[in-house]
């Protein structure tokens, strides 16, 4: 734990998206170790929602804004003077990418435009995070995990999106922001995060399948299951956030040594072990094995196009970050059910539950790193 909170301690760190899920895991774990969290994002889409429940608005400084709005977001990073920089305000659903592709395409490709040309006009040092999808890839159903190299693609619009965002800010990393040139014509480096299907108490997302599960688990309803058998790498959503406060602090560390910074400001996967890339169907058979109930196939076969195969390989990450995985599938999801039940049976808040899993999983996390 020294290490993180010796590195963000009173930091001031912008975050986009702090409203939704997993910007509110992340926020609260920002402030557990010390950090000055100023978030950006658009007023909570659920309800309920974590955000909400973990009372984030009188924690942090919060500020409503549509990130496609450049000349406000622009302003609003000049003001805040950020140290370090972490971007996951998306549009994150992929069917509903169908139903709305113009909408997709602005939040995810120029919203993440508009972040970068505010921090390309800073005048101070910053470390910058960018949070893309493991659905980035041209996804060639192919068992043999992604690496960071491979080709970007996207066959629907939410993967496209993710794609093209990525190619994005490969080109002001290029452009604006070279490794090379760092202390030179620019103070800032930049990285991309590409994480897998993450789960975890408090998201309240229509359109997901654990929180579909939770939800109809609580009415004593039968889970309809739309692709059974369409395999996801799982993690909780803890994993990933630990990888993303790891490679800030990275970029920082990296940041006066030239022969390191090229590797580390470019793109990482966080996954899970390959243990935890399972079919949906055993998702939901070990949701019921928490939390007792029946299940039925929903599919739906003139349903738009969905992946049915993606695997991350993660070995950038171990070896040049020090990241792991720390929960495997099962504890994942039991972790998971776990927060629901709790806020079914009033057994404890959600701020109770959310810091007691937060500081459970980093005991874990700072042993490893």
């Amino acid at each position: 734990m020294v290490r993180l909170q010796k590195h963000y301690s009173g930091k001031k760190v912008l975050l986009t998206g702090h409203t939704g899920f997993k910007g509110s895991w992340m926020s609260e774990w920002l402030l557990k170790i010390g950090a000055e969290v100023v978030g950006v994002g658009l007023e909570p889409n659920t309800t309920p929602s974590l955000f909400e429940q973990l009372d984030l608005k009188s924690r942090m400084e919060h500020h409503i804004l549509d990130i496609r709005d450049a000349d406000a977001l622009i302003a609003l990073v000049e003001q805040i003077q950020p140290d370090i920089v972490f971007h996951l305000a998306a549009q994150p659903l992929v069917r509903y990418s169908y139903e709305n592709p113009v909408e997709t395409f602005s939040v995810n490709v120029m919203g993440s435009v508009n972040l970068m040309e505010g921090v390309h006009r800073l005048k101070k040092r910053c470390e910058v995070v960018m949070v893309t999808t493991d659905k980035c890839y041209e996804n060639c159903e192919q068992e043999a995990p992604y690496s960071e190299g491979d080709p970007m693609g996207g066959h629907d619009p939410y993967s496209a999106s993710k794609g093209a965002a990525e190619l994005v800010i490969t080109s002001y990393r290029r452009s604006f922001f070279d490794p090379a040139k760092y202390g030179q014509t620019h103070s800032v480096s930049i990285a991309s995060a590409r994480a897998g299907n993450v789960i975890g108490g408090g998201d309240w997302a229509l359109d997901r399948i654990l929180p579909d599960c939770m939800r109809t688990l609580a009415k004593g309803e039968t889970i309809s299951v739309r692709n059974a058998f369409a395999t996801r790498p799982w993690q909780h959503v803890l994993e990933p956030i630990g990888g993303y406060l790891l490679l800030a602090m990275m970029l920082a560390q990296v940041a006066d040594q030239p022969e390191k910074r090229a590797s580390i400001c470019s793109g990482f996967n966080f996954g899970p072990d390959l243990g935890s890339n399972r079919p949906v169907g055993d998702l939901v058979e070990k949701v019921l094995s928490c939390w007792p109930g029946e299940w039925e196939d929903g599919t739906d076969p003139n349903a738009p196009h969905e992946a049915g195969l993606l695997n991350l390989n993660i070995e950038k990450a171990e070896s040049l970050l020090g990241w792991r995985p720390i929960w495997d599938f099962d504890a994942a999801i039991e972790q998971t059910v776990d927060w629901y039940k709790c806020m079914q049976a009033e057994t404890a808040t959600a701020q109770e539950k959310t810091r007691e899993q937060i500081s459970e999983y980093s005991e874990l996390f700072y042993n490893e790193i």
